[in-house]
């Protein structure tokens, strides 16, 4: 592993505390001018007057060294874009949108890496991440949409994927614990600090992710989970993972915007059908029926669909959806005419039978018996019929 300068990990810890995440031009200024002398600027004041405003009465503060220890004390650490660890990959879609800057600049919208993320958990964040597909859905919501959830994150585990999320309450919560159940790592993304369970009843869920995932935020240590800071978390788990499936979304949804973030970042957006009726889906449903073909998301119904969508070309293909079969499947034309012909109480002969199915009796004397055999048909004695259906239980 690459040594990381400690003044340059110092530095990026208080730009965490001192800049909210979402700014373009602080990326851009932090990556021009280089995060220990980008602090010195900050700090000192003679930053740009645009990049300046943005740290307001913070310039003043340095708490770095406290934020570092105060994540060393609950098992986390700083990950910063010099640490081997750092998901260069999957957020080169984050840095190509900041570079070319064509995208939106608010901050709950803009497109733009993180400068540094905290990270809890013993495993490491690149490679996590690598094979990683989102799960998002309403608070709020149904117990079918929670079923779907956690379906989908226990089938994604058994196939070898990492499922993140954002570990708030419905259809985030159930992602995690079907990834669990399956004895899979599991990813939060946060909008607070990763020492701090939010929502609160969730602290039970958050040490079990840590077993053998992660906890992920650009928050440090302490932050709280502020109404804006969940809408610049999206573009995070959008960007860090290689699609995102929304299972449930109203009409006005954080998730529907995590998964308009995924689209403009060239990722797979995949959607999970719900009853017309229901209001939980109807995000779902819009996303489905976009207009633009090329910008419409994929309609999945099971975990090997997902990964049908975002695996490997030819490699990771989903089964055909298994179809009940009947013994009529297997007829001949001739046979199904025939079958059709027989009455349900009184047998006829297969001259009769040949006259109702229009074809030659030999032609009925040649199917009957493959017709008996299953089970279709049965003589009477005096003709053919329609064999009675078998009891249940038989």
């Amino acid at each position: 592993m690459r040594p990381v300068d400690p003044a340059v990990r110092q530095a990026r810890a208080w730009l965490s505390r001192a800049v909210e995440p979402g700014s373009v031009s602080m990326w851009r200024f932090v990556e021009h001018s280089g995060p220990v002398a980008a602090m010195a600027a900050l700090r000192t004041g003679v930053a740009p007057r645009e990049v300046q405003a943005l740290v307001g009465e913070r310039a003043g503060e340095d708490l770095s060294a406290d934020d570092l220890r105060r994540a060393e004390r609950c098992g986390a650490r700083l990950v910063v874009p010099e640490d081997d660890e750092w998901p260069a990959v999957a957020l080169h879609c984050l840095t190509l949108r900041a570079v070319a800057g064509d995208g939106p600049t608010e901050r709950t919208q803009a497109l733009v890496p993180p400068l540094a993320l905290w990270v809890r958990g013993d495993r490491p964040l690149a490679d996590l991440v690598d094979r990683s597909v989102a799960l998002v859905g309403s608070r709020a919501s149904t117990a079918y949409g929670e079923h779907v959830a956690a379906e989908f994150g226990h089938g994604l585990g058994e196939r070898g994927w990492t499922t993140l999320s954002g570990g708030a309450f419905g259809i985030d919560a159930a992602a995690h614990r079907g990834a669990l159940a399956a004895g899979a790592p599991t990813v939060a993304v946060l909008a607070c600090g990763v020492d701090r369970a939010y929502p609160s009843a969730h602290s039970a869920l958050f040490a079990r992710v840590l077993d053998d995932g992660l906890l992920v935020s650009e928050w440090p240590p302490g932050c709280a989970p502020l109404k804006h800071r969940f809408l610049v978390r999206n573009r995070l788990i959008a960007a860090l993972t290689r699609g995102t499936v929304v299972v449930e979304a109203a009409a006005r949804s954080g998730a529907l915007a995590t998964g308009n973030r995924a689209r403009e970042l060239g990722r797979q957006v995949m959607a999970v059908p719900g009853p017309v009726t229901s209001a939980m889906s109807v995000g779902c449903h819009e996303l489905l029926r976009e207009r633009d073909h090329e910008r419409a998301a994929v309609l999945v119904t099971t975990a090997a669909e997902v990964v049908q969508a975002v695996g490997r070309l030819g490699d990771d293909l989903a089964a055909p959806a298994e179809r009940p079969t009947t013994p009529q499947d297997s007829l001949s034309d001739v046979a199904r005419r025939v079958l059709d012909a027989c009455p349900v109480r009184s047998g006829v002969p297969p001259e009769r039978l040949a006259a109702v199915a229009g074809c030659a009796v030999v032609d009925v004397l040649r199917v009957l018996p493959a017709l008996e055999l299953h089970e279709l048909v049965e003589w009477t004695g005096t003709g053919w019929r329609l064999a009675p259906a078998p009891r249940p239980g038989r």
